[in-house]
């Protein structure tokens, strides 16, 4: 299972070094109001319109835990393969920012709601087990808005008090490409669940990035440095490269690497330090004694555990085993909630290997060429099927069908309307095909003579000219079997 990694290897003259990253995602839990208050979580709203007493840390106020987002945290820790723990306590972590109104914020510290899972990569050289730490949940800060006033900073508190999972991985990922898989696998797994709708965009799913580099073939994983709140998957990679490399420059340089906390600039595309990293002391962590600890007994945890959705890894499985589907065309059918039901809506009524080819094939390419979403596709399972049943029944070829296609993208949805009313149905008539043939033959005497002295290449030729003839129309399979017998 856990095959070697594909190593991001960084070499100077000599030496050779290996990077270490860990993430630490930070995923917006899917609910309607925040963790410890009845306010809206809705994303775009007016600055400061979805702040109750609570979240603006109004004096005597005090938090209500929402079970709702309780129960997301343990679905998502139970999607994680991850322990789900019976108690679990809230902590203060104090530190003083504009946009945190209280001068703490109420996450969990040593007794997080989930402990040790894993997530699994489906990577070129094999599976990789990545090992999750721990689940947490934290409330969010407020948003500080430096870009509108030039004297002034401006404070937005909307996002106070939204609840966040921290997922900790540990230290396990050792590529780019590896950071990447993980947190399109993180994201795939929540959006499954309908816990994150892990929209990168719009700030609910960004992470921490800890990187260190240590000498090939050593077991000290070298001094990390985590560099905060990167908001995409290319600015984690870039990022990630920088550090690497400037950390192993110090070294190359004889000099030593900062435990520190640092700032990506995407403009400048460099990290810059930001604070010497604190310790979990310097936070003083203590229990909040306004929330009593959580305790969640089995049942409720079983619970939950029946409400589970059939997740990404069972998924590919029983497309493997059931629709005979190659471990790549299922990775990539069920990397997305919404592909994974357009296929098997469009594989209901039809044949299960053409129907992979068109989507992953031409629809795919529709969709990207287009920036669109499988949910925005301009031609839907049901049509898709029934141009797939156009192909199968040899009622057109597979040439028209990708003009079908494209009719069908461009407003025209129904396939057998189109098919209809342009006449594109497939000649499948042997006696109109052998006319067509006797033609191409008649027409080319010198390339019959080339092709039976035994230039066989030539049959493509034949099989060009007689399409050509029929506009696209002739069932080829017909062209091929008649062709033979003619030459």
């Amino acid at each position: 299972m856990n095959k070697k990694p594909d190593e991001y290897l960084i070499t100077r003259e000599k030496n050779v070094y290996e990077v270490v990253i860990g993430l630490e995602v930070h995923a917006q839990v899917l609910s309607n109001s925040k963790l410890f208050s009845s306010s809206p979580t809705k994303f775009g709203a007016e600055p400061n319109t979805q702040v109750s007493l609570v979240d603006a840390a109004f004096p005597g106020m005090l938090p209500v835990i929402n079970e709702y987002c309780i129960k997301q945290a343990v679905k998502t820790g139970i999607g994680l393969k991850a322990k789900i723990n019976n108690r679990s306590v809230f902590d203060r972590k104090n530190y003083f920012y504009a946009d945190l109104p209280q001068g703490y914020q109420i996450s969990q510290y040593k007794h997080p709601i989930v402990g040790e899972g894993i997530v699994i990569l489906d990577m070129p050289y094999g599976q990789r087990e990545i090992g999750i730490e721990r689940l947490h949940l934290e409330q969010d800060a407020g948003k500080s808005i430096h870009d509108v006033d030039p004297q002034s900073t401006l404070v937005d508190l909307n996002r106070s008090g939204v609840a966040l999972m921290e997922i900790v991985s540990k230290p396990d990922l050792r590529s780019l490409d590896e950071v990447n898989a993980y947190i399109k696998k993180l994201r795939s797994i929540m959006r499954y669940l309908g816990t994150c709708d892990g929209n990168m965009q719009e700030g609910s799913l960004r992470a921490d990035v800890n990187v260190s580099v240590k000498k090939k073939g050593t077991k000290n994983l070298g001094t990390r440095c985590e560099i905060k709140n990167v908001n995409s998957i290319k600015f984690m990679q870039m990022a990630i490269n920088y550090e690497a490399n400037r950390q192993v420059d110090l070294i190359e340089d004889g000099k030593k690497i900062d435990q520190e906390t640092r700032l990506f600039d995407t403009k400048k595309n460099e990290t810059r330090s930001m604070r010497s990293k604190e310790d979990a002391h310097d936070y003083r962590y203590f229990p909040d004694p306004d929330l009593l600890p959580l305790e969640l007994k089995n049942d409720f945890i079983e619970k939950i555990k029946s409400e589970i959705p059939e997740l990404p890894d069972e998924k590919k499985k029983r497309f493997i085993d059931k629709f005979n589907l190659s471990s790549y065309e299922a990775n990539i059918l069920v990397s997305d909630k919404e592909t994974s039901e357009y296929f098997e809506k469009v594989i209901k009524n039809s044949d299960v290997k053409l129907s992979t080819n068109w989507i992953t094939g031409e629809l795919f390419a529709l969709l990207n060429e287009n920036d669109l979403a499988i949910t925005q596709s301009p031609i839907s399972a049901e049509n898709l099927s029934k141009l797939i049943n156009l192909i199968k029944d040899g009622i057109i070829s597979g040439k028209i069908a990708k003009t079908v296609f494209e009719l069908m993208a461009s407003g025209d949805k129904d396939p057998q309307k189109i098919v209809k009313e342009k006449s594109l149905e497939q000649e499948s008539d042997p006696k109109a095909l052998e006319s067509i043939i006797d033609k191409v033959i008649s027409e080319n005497p010198d390339k019959v003579k080339e092709y039976k002295s035994g230039k066989e290449k030539l049959f493509g030729f034949f099989v060009g000219q007689v399409m050509k003839a029929s506009d696209g129309k002739a069932n080829p399979k017909l062209v091929n079997d008649i062709l033979k017998k003619k030459l």
